[in-house]
């Protein structure tokens, strides 16, 4: 699990990034993100993610395991993102069956496409 500073959980704050933020999206995932420089910064806010693991990715136990592939593989990539970067992560139908390498793999190349990663 993403420790709570690590997470995004206000309704509003999604809605921000959902919005504001861009977003890059590959086969199974769609990634949006807010650049600190869009939201007033807070003094060493750490970068923050949430998902979006909706009924068309499978039943509960598919999202559930979906949902926990994707926080295994935020928490060494948040580290890196620039302070006060804020993602939401959507899981698409196609990310029930897939595996966490094949997550990882587009999850790095949305980052990559939003300049985020090298």
């Amino acid at each position: 699990m993403l420790p709570r500073p690590l997470r995004i959980t206000r309704p509003q704050d999604f809605r921000l990034v959902l919005r504001r933020g861009r977003r890059a999206g590959k086969r199974r995932l769609v990634v949006h993100a807010l650049a600190p420089s869009v939201v007033p910064p807070t003094p060493d806010r750490p970068a923050r993610a949430g998902l979006v693991v909706g009924r068309a990715v499978g039943p509960a136990v598919v999202r559930h395991r979906v949902s926990r592939r994707l926080r295994h593989l935020l928490r060494p990539r948040l580290e890196a993102l620039p302070a006060g970067t804020d993602l939401v992560i959507r899981a698409q139908p196609a990310a029930g069956d897939a595996t966490s390498a094949e997550l990882g793999e587009d999850l790095d190349a949305a980052l990559a496409r939003l300049r985020l990663r090298d």
